[in-house]
């Protein structure tokens, strides 16, 4: 039987930390990406917010490095030290409520990196070991970056940390950090029943348990769509 720890990594959605997709040829929506919703509202971040910036990506695409620019994401160091918590495709377990007190006390941090050079990416040199207890993947959620809209978990890194604040309770940040970007708000609105499920969940056991119910029911609604137009 497997353990509580390998069915949380085998029914996780593994969040994609870019917005730069190989198959892409969409080069029109470089400057979208980088444009600021007029519904911009400025709200205090009593945390550290990082990020691993491990250059593969398209600087014009990169929601990361938007946020540098605007000081609301410190670059990280490949041998930085980072007890916060830190989403990377290489943890086992989702983000949630429990978590709260971690980012509120030390943060969280992003491993911006390819989906395409996962194999080549030196994950081990990005935490310590005595931090590796708080590695956190991001439940099932829909894209709203102009390179990926509507596709799952190919989240940005703007996407991904507002996921994890938001999830973690801390709504009104995560707003904060999507509001930076024209297509943010989408990112709440195509998500918010999501969302709003996963916050209220105690434990990654619970966001799993969540994922999968709605995935089963999302599955039934195409199913009864399909047979009533054939």
């Amino acid at each position: 039987m497997a353990s509580d720890e390998d069915m949380v990594c085998q029914n996780m959605s593994k969040v994609k930390m870019n917005e730069e997709d190989e198959d892409s040829g969409d080069d029109s929506s470089s400057e979208n990406s980088s444009e600021t919703s007029e519904d911009s509202v400025e709200v205090e971040v009593p945390f550290k917010v990082g990020m691993w910036d491990l250059k593969q990506c398209d600087p014009k695409r990169c929601t990361g490095r938007k946020l540098m620019k605007l000081e609301l994401i410190d670059k990280l160091g490949m041998s930085a030290m980072f007890n916060g918590i830190v989403l990377t495709p290489v943890a086992t377990e989702s983000v949630s409520a429990k978590d709260h007190q971690i980012i509120a006390k030390y943060g969280v941090a992003v491993v911006d990196c390819s989906w395409a050079r996962l194999n080549d990416t030196p994950f081990h040199k990005l935490q310590h070991r005595k931090a590796k207890k708080n590695l956190r993947l991001l439940p099932y959620l829909v894209a709203a970056n102009p390179v990926n809209y509507g596709r799952p978990s190919k989240l940005s890194c703007v996407e991904a940390l507002a996921a994890a604040m938001y999830i973690a309770g801390f709504k009104e940040i995560g707003d904060l950090y999507m509001s930076k970007f024209n297509w943010g708000p989408t990112f709440i609105r195509l998500n918010q029943e999501l969302l709003d499920g996963y916050a209220k969940c105690e434990d990654g056991k619970e966001i799993v348990a969540f994922q999968n119910q709605y995935l089963n029911q999302l599955g039934k609604t195409i199913i009864r769509i399909l047979f009533i137009h054939t």
